[in-house]
């Protein structure tokens, strides 16, 4: 059975409930699925799991979250090398540059980024959680 893990910062709830629609999307295609803040998930933890999905709105001039997501990202990064990934989030302004970003230095790790990342603007509609829970079953 794969192991995925989904690790997301939510400030307003948008990104939870991507998050939870990806866990929805990854347990029905028979995945065990583990759900962990910035704040929970570790470096030493990337190697127990088959698949991760990250989530991050886009904060401030299109950047990830600063106080905990992007210092746990960074710690992390270097183990990515082979590791199946995918990314969603949420944004309120801007054109998606923090996404295509962030894919930019997930390839440049040596991750597997799985399928196309998810961003929806503001709150995910009926098109955006599916779009999340396609991504969850392409996790698993």
């Amino acid at each position: 059975m794969n192991k995925v893990a989904i690790i997301y910062w939510s400030g307003t709830g948008n990104t939870e409930e991507m998050a939870f629609a990806v866990e929805s999307g990854a347990k029905a295609a028979g995945a065990e699925v583990s759900i962990f803040g910035p704040d929970e998930f570790s470096a030493s933890l990337v190697n127990e799991f088959s698949a991760i999905a990250f989530g991050c709105p886009a904060m401030g001039d299109e950047v990830l979250e600063e106080s905990s997501f992007e210092p746990m990202f960074a710690e992390l990064e270097n183990k990515l090398s082979g590791k199946k990934i995918a990314l969603f989030g949420s944004y309120g302004w801007g054109d998606g540059q923090w996404m295509r970003d962030w894919e930019d230095r997930c390839r440049s790790a040596g991750a597997e980024l799985i399928c196309d990342s998810v961003i929806v603007n503001e709150a995910p509609d009926e098109e955006g959680v599916d779009k999340c829970i396609n991504l969850g079953k392409a996790l698993a």
